[in-house]
Parts: C-alpha cells; sequence; structure tokens
C-alpha cells in the first residue's frame, strides 16, 4: 500500500523513535512505527499516554512531503482513524474534537500528537488508539477487535481520503457549534462557541466577552451542542 510497517514490542515513544531516525537518515516518507508498548509515550500538553501491552494502537506515521498546511496532515490522521473505527464498529456514534482527538459515544477514544522535526522539516505523526483497553471515562473499541487490524484500516482510510480534507474534516468535528470550554496553555480559560476551523486548522472561537478569537492550542471541553 505505500507504507513501510515497522513493529517493535516496546520502546519509550515511536514518535521519538521515528524523529531520531529520520535525522539520520535511516528511514523513507511513509514509514510507520507501531509498538505493543510504550514506557514514554506521551500525548497533547505533555500528557503521559500509556496502555498496558498489546492492548491498544501505539503508532506514529513519518511523513518527509508535507503538505501545506502543515494541519492537514494530522487532520487526514484522524479522519482515517475515524474512518477506521467506524469500519470495525459499524453505526458506533465516532466523532472528531478539536484539534485531533477521536470520541466515542461522546468518550475519549483516540488522541493524536505530531512533531516537526527541526532540521528536515519531516512530520511525524503519534496515535494512541483505545482497541482492548481503555482509562477511568474513556472510550475502546472493544474486546475481539486486533490491533493489527485496526492499523490496516486506518492505512486504508488514509489513502482513500480525498486530496483536501479540510472540509471533511470541519463535517466529522463535534467541536462545531458547540458552547465550549477552552483551557490554554497559559493556565486562562476561554468560554465561547465554536463556531469554526480556519485554513491553518485554528479552532475559531465566538468567545463570551464579544471577542473572536482563532486558537492554535487548547484543552476544549464541549459544554452542549447549539441548536
Amino acid at each position: 500500500m505505500g507504507w513501510t510497517v515497522r513493529r517493535v514490542p516496546v520502546t519509550g515513544s515511536t514518535n521519538a523513535d521515528l524523529l531520531a531516525a529520520v535525522e539520520s537518515g535511516d528511514v523513507g516518507d511513509r514509514t510507520v512505527l507501531v509498538a505493543d508498548h510504550q514506557i514514554a509515550g506521551r500525548g497533547r500538553l505533555d500528557r503521559r499516554w500509556d496502555a498496558p501491552a498489546g492492548t491498544n494502537l501505539l503508532v506514529s506515521l513519518l511523513f518527509l512531503d508535507v503538505p501545506h498546511p502543515p494541519a492537514a496532515l494530522t487532520q487526514r490522521v484522524g479522519l482515517a482513524a475515524l474512518d477506521a473505527a467506524r469500519a470495525v464498529l459499524p453505526g458506533a456514534d465516532v466523532t472528531l474534537k478539536w484539534p485531533n482527538d477521536l470520541l466515542l459515544d461522546g468518550r475519549k477514544l483516540a488522541g493524536i500528537l505530531a512533531q516537526r522535526s527541526a532540521s528536515t522539516g519531516a512530520i511525524v505523526v503519534g496515535l494512541g488508539l483505545n482497541v482492548g483497553w481503555a482509562p477511568d471515562g474513556a472510550a475502546r473499541l472493544g474486546e475481539g477487535i486486533g490491533v493489527e487490524h485496526v492499523l490496516r484500516e486506518t492505512l486504508v482510510a488514509f489513502d482513500a481520503l480525498g486530496s483536501d480534507v479540510a472540509e471533511r474534516y470541519r463535517l466529522d468535528l463535534a467541536t462545531l457549534g458547540s458552547d465550549v470550554r477552552v483551557d490554554l496553555p497559559d493556565g486562562s480559560v476561554l468560554d465561547g462557541r465554536a463556531t469554526g476551523v480556519d485554513d491553518d486548522g485554528r479552532l475559531i472561537v465566538a468567545a463570551n466577552d464579544g471577542s473572536i478569537q482563532h486558537l492554535d492550542v487548547g484543552d476544549v471541553v464541549h459544554a452542549r451542542h447549539a441548536d
């Protein structure tokens, strides 16, 4: 399928491994590294991402050919994971939460973290998707679903998406139209309504104070969907 897939039983972080490999020139475009277990996995805002060995999909995808805007890559991986989840759980209520979390019945199913090589410009997109195990309050696909099957469906779905995923991303983004609370990196909180996503992937929020904010980062909590 045009992917080079490598598997390791255990590592610190698949993202870190691929970033190191691209710096040394040891990997090519569309290299995929999947681990049965990560001991130093990280999500957005430097949160720890962990799961019992062999239970969940812990994978990173390397892209040397980076589109403009780069956010299109993470949107595409998010949509591919969403389509994979829908394929293995037909009829399931799977949606996206900005920027690239997957929700199943409103609970977190997966998280995505993109990191860029400072010297080469390559981007590594890491995906942690709960297949057989989930922490308290989160969702999982369920027992009897193979991690390899979910990975295969994700890669197939990635290539099946059109060249421009921005509109599809907006259609599947449950955040849009919702009243939201956004916890910002500086510790402040923004309350308002999510009204759109701009061409660079930033969330547009009509804040309760009357301002319009374009957010690069933030932790979003959905309050309710507007009528």
